[in-house]
């Protein structure tokens, strides 16, 4: 019964992989591209992990995973930010929003 859970939830992973590639290489803009790109490290990052945690439990495999998921979690928005200001500097030539960007509060 745990392979095919491990099965399904590598399946998922996998699925959901292979639909934010799709998403990055249909879409024109660099920052739609960057949005697939968040998407890639959410929900397939954590059917990766169940998969793992289903088949190794809490070992030290488990528990690696554990780390290398919740560090990607947690640092690749970071990661992710910092490179959409990039673009947006190299393609505006400023971070700052413009005026029609401007949202009234």
């Amino acid at each position: 019964m745990t392979n095919v859970v491990v099965d399904i939830l590598l399946v998922l992973g996998v699925a959901g992989e292979a639909i934010c590639v799709a998403g990055v290489l249909v879409k024109r803009t660099t920052m739609d591209r960057l949005h697939f790109l968040g998407a890639s490290t959410t929900v397939p990052a954590f059917c990766f992990l169940a998969a793992v945690i289903c088949r190794e439990h809490l070992s030290a495999g488990g528990l690696q995973a554990i780390a290398g998921v919740a560090l990607l979690f947690l640092f690749f928005p970071v990661a992710l930010l910092a490179l959409g200001r990039a673009v947006r500097r190299v393609d505006l030539g400023d971070v700052r929003p413009r005026a029609e960007e401007r949202v009234e509060s």
